[in-house]
């Protein structure tokens, strides 16, 4: 199992979904994944604007529009994809992963659009409750695990 835990955070900085994606992944009390959320946003938008570096297509006038993509720990790896929107997609997996994280999010962001966002009763901004979003990043995680395990993509 490469994947440990899915954060998605809104472009306020709260914590709009979480989810463990095996049971290797640590515990985590309620009040310390909404920490974590709202962590990951300030850090973020300080690193983004912080950031002497402009990338080409760049639109933030005062700095770097991208914020933080990648952290590598000794026991953990953390990835995140940042939409036009403000949402972050954040996946934390083991360092020795073989699995193409910037590929599951924007795989897990194309699950979010179609099913979170065309559900009638889904708010933007709010917490997550789509039972078909949920079901397909768990058919994903399993496939891509599977396929990673096989020495594909």
């Amino acid at each position: 199992m490469a994947f440990l835990h899915l954060f998605i955070v809104n472009k306020s900085g709260g914590l709009i979904h979480h989810r463990a994606l095996s049971k290797k992944a640590p515990s985590i009390s309620t009040n310390d994944l909404l920490r974590i959320g709202s962590t990951f946003h300030s850090l973020h938008a300080i690193a983004a604007e912080s950031s002497p570096a402009r990338l080409p297509g760049n639109k933030n006038v005062s700095g770097a529009d991208d914020g933080i993509e990648e952290i590598q720990a000794a026991g953990v790896l953390l990835r995140s994809y940042h939409t036009r929107t403000g949402i972050k997609f954040v996946i934390t997996a083991l360092p020795t992963t073989s699995v193409d994280l910037d590929y599951a999010l924007r795989e897990i962001y194309t699950l979010y659009t179609d099913y979170a966002l065309k559900d009638p009763f889904y708010e933007l901004d709010m917490p997550i409750k789509c039972e078909l979003f949920m079901n397909g990043v768990d058919q994903l995680v399993k496939k891509m695990e599977k396929t990673a395990l096989r020495g594909g993509r």
